[in-house]
């Protein structure tokens, strides 16, 4: 998940397994409860589209409750307020920092992609909201945090690689992993939808693999871009890819939109996780970054505990 300092407090504005419930992300083609006005306009998701997807995530938790994005907006324009705040959070903050937050959210579910904030504009609002000393991310959700990030990585190679920054070491393991990460998360397909189109938009993934492979990343990414915005499947692999290809390309915050993406497609994937941690530290976000490794090397670890 991408992480952010604002002041005093961890936003993350990726990771959006809260909304599983609105948007099963590894189906999204065939499952989208509230979908973003471009998803029905041309059946692709944008990088704009995970701003929606915060504001849904962030009126389902001022509500307490899956309202429809459409009414919602109609009671914030008639400072219905009081009817859309859920009734056990009252007395927990201001009537003026919930009026921030729902026009927040209301900025967030426009229909028109470019009416939406920017994960920049949006730290800034939350920074001003924050109201609590720092506090590990861990303790604020109610976890125990049973894992030392330094023994994890010790035997976490992606992580390992990652923290530092031996890019050599992770196109290898990123080669090598395959895509078994995306078992499952394809769309079904009609045998009626299997036209020249489709084909070539597989297609298009091969020729980015062969690309990947041979270490030829500008293709890869050309290739990579073809996969996704023909909307075939939502593939946290091919995120992943083009995020390594990007970062090779020196195009770390296009990179780091294809991390977030793939952990959004895949939340319980570590590997999303670390590469968020590479791109950050391209970026000089050293903290961040750290921060990220130690979310990763958790999750794997909890993984591997099961």
């Amino acid at each position: 998940m991408i992480c952010m300092r604002t002041g005093s407090c961890l936003i993350r504005l990726s990771c959006f397994g809260l909304v599983k419930n609105n948007v099963d992300w590894r189906r999204y083609r065939t499952k989208l409860a509230f979908p973003p006005t471009e998803y029905l306009r041309t059946g692709t998701m944008k990088p704009t589209s995970a701003i929606y997807s915060f504001g849904t995530m962030l009126l389902d938790l001022l509500s307490g409750k899956n309202i429809p994005p459409a009414h919602a907006l109609d009671q914030i324009r008639s400072k219905n307020f009081s009817m859309l705040i859920d009734s056990a959070l009252e007395g927990q903050f201001s009537s003026a920092d919930a009026i921030e937050l729902f026009r927040l959210a209301s900025r967030c579910l426009q229909d028109e992609a470019c009416e939406r904030p920017n994960a920049k504009s949006l730290v800034t609002i939350l920074r001003s909201l924050q109201k609590e000393a720092e506090v590990p991310s861990l303790v604020l959700l109610g976890v125990k945090e049973e894992v030392c990030i330094t023994e994890a990585l010790l035997w976490t190679p992606l992580g390992q690689a990652c923290s530092r920054m031996n890019l050599t070491a992770i196109h290898e393991i990123l080669e090598t992993n395959g895509y078994k990460d995306d078992e499952g998360i394809g769309t079904e397909l009609s045998f009626q939808m299997w036209t020249y189109q489709m084909q070539e938009t597989l297609d298009s993934k091969t020729r980015g693999d062969t690309c990947f492979k041979a270490k030829e990343f500008a293709a890869a990414t050309d290739c990579y871009t073809q996969f996704i915005e023909g909307g075939l499947m939502a593939s946290p692999t091919v995120y992943a890819r083009r995020c390594f290809s990007y970062l090779m390309n020196d195009m770390p915050r296009e990179a780091l939109g294809d991390a977030v993406q793939a952990l959004v497609i895949y939340p319980d994937w570590p590997t999303a996780l670390y590469l968020q941690a590479a791109c950050l530290f391209s970026l000089g976000l050293e903290d961040h970054a750290n921060l990220c490794l130690r979310d990763g090397a958790s999750l794997e670890a909890k993984i591997n505990r099961h």
